[in-house]
């Protein structure tokens, strides 16, 4: 048994007031929950710091709680919203981002189960096999590289693993045959217990210099396991492009 949390943050520089943005007469937190709900999950709880999303899930039927708006990370966010929920130190929560409309159900479900799988992670996440040089040199797409078990040794926004001899003479024109490149896909199931420790913890300093929260839990020692996504997961929405193409897909376009 896991349950989903979804934060949902009023504010963003690209696209304010994100979360109500209307997607065919519904706010996209909306599309969001209502994805959330048809996974296996026990609950599933919307998490704010703005009474108008408050308002709007309340709306729709949806369990919603109000966090406090000076969180430093989205993890502490989360933390905040496991201790209102009372939830036990071995229960297990998947942070389901409040901008994915589109995330499949079935991934969510997935990520629940490999944490249970490997009860030595403290986190479990997803990633999809990188196939193009662009990505690769893309410092938005996060690359993660495993052990020969699926547990993460380094998250990075640089091109990783680094082919020394393939990349001696600058970016190639194709990826090297053979290299297990992988992007990261930042859907995260934890253990309760590992997010009361992740608040009490400094940023370290991978974390500051990568700007990836996923990195202070590395540098203090816990295991994070990832496995390949089960099927391609939709891009999220950052901009009105994306509000757009988001538009479209639904409506069958």
């Amino acid at each position: 048994m896991f349950h989903v949390i979804i934060p949902a943050r009023y504010a963003s520089t690209r696209l304010p007031g994100k979360p109500l943005q209307d997607i065919l007469g519904k706010p996209m937190i909306q599309h969001v929950w209502e994805q959330a709900c048809r996974s296996t999950a026990e609950s599933v709880t919307i998490a704010t710091d703005d009474q108008r999303i408050v308002d709007a899930c309340r709306g729709f039927g949806a369990d919603v709680v109000m966090t406090r708006p000076d969180h430093p990370s989205g993890t502490d966010r989360l933390q905040e919203v496991v201790t209102q929920l009372g939830l036990d130190d071995q229960a297990h929560v998947v942070n389901v981002q409040g901008d994915e409309p589109l995330i499949p159900p079935t991934l969510i479900d997935q990520v629940a189960a490999d944490l249970r799988a490997w009860p030595e992670a403290s986190i479990a996440t997803l990633a999809e096999r990188l196939e193009d040089v662009d990505t690769l040199f893309n410092p938005n797409a996060v690359k993660v590289v495993t052990d020969q078990q699926g547990f993460a040794l380094y998250f990075s926004r640089a091109p990783m693993p680094w082919c020394r001899d393939d990349f001696a003479a600058g970016r190639p024109a194709a990826l090297p045959e053979g290299v297990p490149f992988r992007r990261h896909i930042g859907l995260y199931a934890y253990k309760v217990g590992f997010l009361h420790d992740y608040v009490r913890w400094p940023a370290s300093p991978l974390e500051s210099s990568e700007s990836l929260e996923q990195l202070r839990a590395l540098w203090f020692g816990c295991r994070i396991h990832v496995a390949d996504a089960c099927e391609v997961p939709p891009a999220g929405v950052d901009t009105p492009e994306d509000l757009q193409r988001v538009r479209q897909l639904l409506a069958g376009g």
